[in-house]
Order: C-alpha cells, then sequence, then structure tokens
C-alpha cells in the first residue's frame, strides 16, 4: 500500500465539503457499494450506541473521507470481511487499554508506532481531539474512544496489504 498524505486527505475534505447533499449522499452510497462491510460496521446502532446522532455522522463522514483519500492513492481495494473488521477493532482496543498514560491524547502514542498511514492515523487522531477543551466539542469526552478506534479500524482494513 502506498502512503497516503495529509496533502490527499486535505484535497478529499475540501471535495467532500463542496458538495451538495445529493452528491454527498452518492459518496456515502460508492462507500457502501464498494466496502458494505465497512459501511455496515460504521452504522451498527450497537457498535456506537454511546455516540450521540452528531457523532455517529461525524464518524461516517470521517471515515468517508479515508475512504475516498486512499481509493484516490492506492485505487480501489477489495471489499473487507467481517472477521477482519472484528480482528482488527480487537487489536485496537488492546493497544488503546495497554496504554498507561492517563491522558487520551499520550494513550493514543502507541498507535504511532511501526504505523504505515502516519497521516490518516494523524487525521483520526485531530478529529477526535479537535476541540479538546471546548464544553460544546462535536466530540465528547465518551466518544473519543470509540470514534478513534473505529477510524482507526477502518484505516487498517482499507490499507491492509492482501495476503
Amino acid at each position: 500500500m502506498e502512503f497516503v498524505p495529509d496533502t490527499i486527505i486535505d484535497a478529499v475534505i475540501d471535495e467532500l465539503d463542496n458538495l451538495s447533499d445529493e452528491q454527498y449522499e452518492r459518496r456515502m452510497e460508492q462507500f457502501a457499494e464498494a466496502q458494505p462491510v465497512v459501511v455496515a460496521y460504521l452504522f451498527n446502532e450497537e457498535n456506537f450506541h454511546l455516540l450521540s446522532e452528531d457523532e455517529k455522522g461525524y464518524l461516517q463522514y470521517l471515515a468517508l473521507i479515508i475512504w475516498v483519500a486512499n481509493t484516490r492513492v492506492n485505487g480501489p481495494s477489495e471489499a473487507v470481511g467481517e472477521d477482519m473488521i472484528g480482528e482488527a477493532e480487537e487489536r485496537n482496543y488492546e493497544i488503546l487499554e495497554a496504554g498507561a498514560a492517563k491522558n487520551f491524547r499520550e494513550r493514543l502514542d502507541a498507535f504511532f508506532e511501526n504505523t504505515p498511514q502516519e497521516d490518516l492515523l494523524a487525521f483520526a487522531e485531530e478529529a477526535v481531539l479537535e476541540d479538546e477543551g471546548d464544553a460544546d466539542a462535536l466530540v465528547s469526552k465518551e466518544g473519543r474512544e470509540p470514534i478513534f478506534v473505529a477510524l482507526k479500524t477502518v484505516i487498517d482494513v482499507l490499507t491492509a496489504n492482501p495476503s
């Protein structure tokens, strides 16, 4: 897999922000057609019942950015299976729980060790910590962990080298 640089991520954000609601819906449909299991995972109420509706929408938007950016750099990837998502998510929660740091930002440091997609990971980190000190932040303190792990899981499964 080729590295997805922040310049591509930023370009994708600009493109998505300029789409009409209908065009945005079409992009989400394309994402769902290309990666039905990933999109089902993102829309699964059981996985994300602790998130507000705004947080769920934000998670789906961020995952769309990751998918479009990765597809732009690496071309279409094979559809991901449920097992792959489950294993990646479990691994990511293990990494998060193994961290001794009390500060959430410091607990994320372990994810940056040996990651081939540092810019995508930095994008995910920035997205959940953007308004960290703001009481009206889009991502609540409780929402940070599940959203970050979900985004890291999406990055992992979309950028995995097929064996």
